[in-house]
Formats: structure tokens, C-alpha cells, sequence
């Protein structure tokens, strides 16, 4: 469980670091968001979340376009099922297709596209999203999503607050990934600049 938990956690940070650095508008307008109601001179913590509605925004469409475990986790079948007209023998393992949710067309507005707005109502608040799975879904969802959210919350905004990430010059990240235990970015070089 730790396992899983820390290399899911850490490759979605890795994601958050292109990202920021294929953005850097998206960073900055992060970064106010911290100044605004953190500032630089304490840490964040979890009460600052409700009033980050743009950073709550950003860290779940890194979650939605990095999908970092596009097929789920294999689960198996205790009983016979159907699904809609298929039957599903007991012992079957099933494959949960996450990615055709996160990038469903129907669902997202600009599906290939990085874009906060996904996770924003018209007056900017953060809002929740029936198709945002990155967790995998039902019964067998991901027990440690709370601790996931909260580390990413935390840690995205900590470093935030104290850095600018930038690719060196010359040098444009990739959003290819590769497929392991989980999607991850391809290696890239950052600068980490202090504000």
C-alpha cells in the first residue's frame, strides 16, 4: 500500500512539473493564488485548500491528463455477473479503461488540452466532476485517495510557494510518458528557481 502510494503520488508530481513548465501562465496564476491566501512565510496546510479553488483546479487536471494508471488495477470477478448484455463468469479479471473517462470528449471540454477550467464554475470555484476517475471507480476504488489528495495538495503548493519551475533554455519538456507500473513522464531536466 505505501509503495503504490508513494510512486503514485511522486509520479503525479512529476507530471505537475512539465506541466508547469509546458504552462507557465497556469504557474503563475498558482503562484498569486498562494501569495493571495498563504503568502511565503508559513506552510501550507489543509484549511487553505477551501480557499485555493485555481490550485484545487490545476492539481486535478494534472491528476486527469497524466493518468497515471490509464487501465486501473486488475480486480477479478467473486461471483458470476452480467454487464448490460455480457456475462462476466466468476474468476474473470477485469480491466477498468480509466483513460476513456479522463479523455472522453462528452465529458471534457477540451479533452487533449491541459486546461484548469475543466474543474472551475463560472464564478471560478472548484467543482467536482462525475468523470474525473483517476482513483479507478465502484466498490474497488482507491483507499488511499484522501491521503493522495491531501499529499498532493501539499506538497504542489509547498514547492510552489518557494519555486518556479522552467525548462533550461533551449530545452522543451515532452508529454510522451512511458508505461510501467504506472504512466510517467519520459526524463526531462528542470531548474528550480527560488521566488
Amino acid at each position: 500500500m505505501f509503495e503504490a502510494g508513494t510512486d503514485t503520488s511522486a509520479t503525479t508530481l512529476r507530471w505537475g512539473f512539465v506541466f508547469m513548465m509546458k504552462n507557465p501562465e497556469i504557474q503563475r496564476k498558482v503562484q498569486d493564488e498562494i501569495d493571495s491566501v498563504i503568502g511565503r512565510s508559513r506552510q501550507p496546510i489543509m484549511a487553505d485548500r477551501a480557499n485555493m479553488p485555481y490550485t484545487d483546479a490545476v492539481i486535478h487536471e494534472i491528476q486527469r491528463m497524466g493518468n497515471i494508471v490509464p487501465m486501473g488495477f486488475p480486480k477479478m470477478t467473486s461471483k458470476d455477473a452480467m454487464l448490460g448484455e455480457h456475462f462476466i463468469p466468476k474468476g474473470t479479471t477485469v480491466l477498468i479503461s480509466l483513460s476513456s473517462v479522463l479523455n472522453d470528449e462528452h465529458e471534457w471540454e477540451t479533452p487533449d488540452t491541459f486546461n484548469p477550467g475543466h474543474f472551475l464554475d463560472s464564478q471560478g470555484q472548484f467543482r467536482r466532476r462525475k468523470a474525473f476517475l483517476p482513483f479507478s471507480a465502484g466498490k474497488r476504488v482507491c483507499l488511499g485517495e484522501q491521503l493522495a489528495e491531501m499529499e498532493l495538495f501539499l506538497f504542489f503548493t509547498s514547492l510552489l510557494q518557494r519555486f518556479t519551475f522552467s525548462p533550461p533554455p533551449g530545452v522543451e519538456p515532452s508529454l510522451e510518458g512511458q508505461l510501467g507500473f504506472t504512466y510517467t513522464p519520459g526524463s526531462f531536466q528542470m531548474c528550480a528557481l527560488d521566488r
